[in-house]
């Protein structure tokens, strides 16, 4: 099998890592988490405009890419930078379910969002849903021509800086099953919509989102109503592979952090690198990192097949990239020593980050069970 990139991936990977060495700094990745926005505006616009959000979505909606190898080589180069822009939850998770169920007027919205105009949250999750997909307890009710909404959401990832929310909501069924969950476009400022915006540990904000007898027009229901969670599965599946990539960048950026900290660092007259146990350590660390991008090539080549295959891989990437990370995250600060656990030091931010991955779309536990469950099935 032939694993390196087309020409145009090559170009886009040249360019994207190019521009962000360029753009983005320590100190600057602080500042975005710490503004009203909790990302870099201006960074924003410069992906859009690179054609970067293009990326994530076929030609079919308006995009140059969509594959799952696009969003590893997209989502590996933000992780390098350790970007903090909601580019995974506006791009991957909110603009791939307009693009697959949306009606012509609605997918209207995927141009905005590739142009960088819009930002779209995704509202799904819940104070008791935890990892799973279908538990929803928010209601959507039937009234007139439209619906009323009532449920809280929570860590709605981009919500600060979104001007729209996907909402998933019940329109039949118990709070587990599958059937009966339904998607909603919703103005941030609808009446009845209260957030509440808080910066996150990896960087970026989120928001709690509380709906409150919130009423949409038949106009805002996106696809067939309750039968919205086959599209969710999809694109979490997507959204697995985009973060196990984007945790692949973060610990290339950690590795060469270590290794250049272990080269200048000197103790006893020599560089500490020259140590043997610290050498043995740092190659257990590659190894690890080398297992974990076989993991994310194997997900993002199987992203379009079976769905239970598919998932079994989503299961089996994102349970190894949760123990590769906390390995790299561990082995890097010990060797670092106190420094690496100052703010003011870039390993910190990182660090952080790719702990975060981990209890995002499931963690190392959930996904160890969720694969057993599919392998018997």
């Amino acid at each position: 099998m032939n694993f390196e990139l087309t020409e145009e991936r090559q170009m886009l990977q040249d360019g994207l890592r190019r521009y962000l060495s360029e753009s983005v700094t320590h100190e600057g990745l602080a500042a975005a988490t710490e503004s009203e926005a909790g990302h870099d505006v201006g960074l924003w616009a410069g992906l859009a405009e690179m054609g970067v959000i293009g990326a994530l979505f076929s030609e079919e909606d308006g995009g140059f890419g969509g594959a799952g190898f696009d969003l590893s080589l997209v989502f590996e180069e933000t992780g390098r930078a350790g970007l903090v822009e909601p580019l995974l939850d506006v791009g991957v998770l909110s603009g791939g379910l307009i693009a697959a169920l949306g009606n012509d007027t609605q997918r209207g919205l995927v141009d905005e969002i590739i142009g960088g105009a819009v930002q779209v949250a995704f509202a799904h999750g819940e104070p008791n849903s935890r990892y799973d997909l279908s538990r929803v307890e928010a209601t959507a009710k039937a009234q007139g021509d439209g619906y009323v909404l009532n449920g809280r959401k929570a860590v709605v990832v981009g919500a600060p800086s979104a001007q729209m929310l996907i909402v998933s909501a019940r329109t039949s069924g118990n709070a587990m099953d599958q059937d009966g969950i339904s998607l909603f476009l919703v103005p941030v400022g609808q009446d009845g919509v209260e957030m509440r915006s808080y910066p996150l540990n990896g960087g970026g904000r989120a928001a709690e989102v509380t709906l409150t007898d919130v009423t949409v027009g038949g106009d805002a229901l996106l696809g067939a109503e309750g039968q919205a969670f086959a599209a969710l599965e999809d694109a979490n599946a997507r959204a697995t592979c985009a973060i196990a990539a984007e945790a692949l960048g973060l610990m290339e950026t950690i590795k060469t952090l270590t290794t250049d900290y272990l080269s200048q660092r000197k103790q006893f007259g020599q560089p500490i690198g020259k140590f043997q146990v610290l050498q043995h350590r740092m190659a257990d660390v590659l190894i690890e990192i080398e297992q974990a991008r076989s993991a994310v090539i194997n997900l993002a080549g199987n992203l379009d097949g079976d769905r239970v295959e598919r998932e079994r891989h989503v299961s089996a990437t994102k349970n190894l990239i949760g123990r590769v990370a906390r390995q790299v995250v561990e082995e890097s600060i010990q060797m670092h020593g106190g420094i690496g656990m100052t703010q003011e030091y870039a390993l910190s931010h990182f660090a952080k980050r790719l702990t975060m991955v981990d209890h995002r779309f499931g963690d190392t536990d959930f996904h160890l069970e969720r694969f057993i469950r599919l392998s018997a099935a």
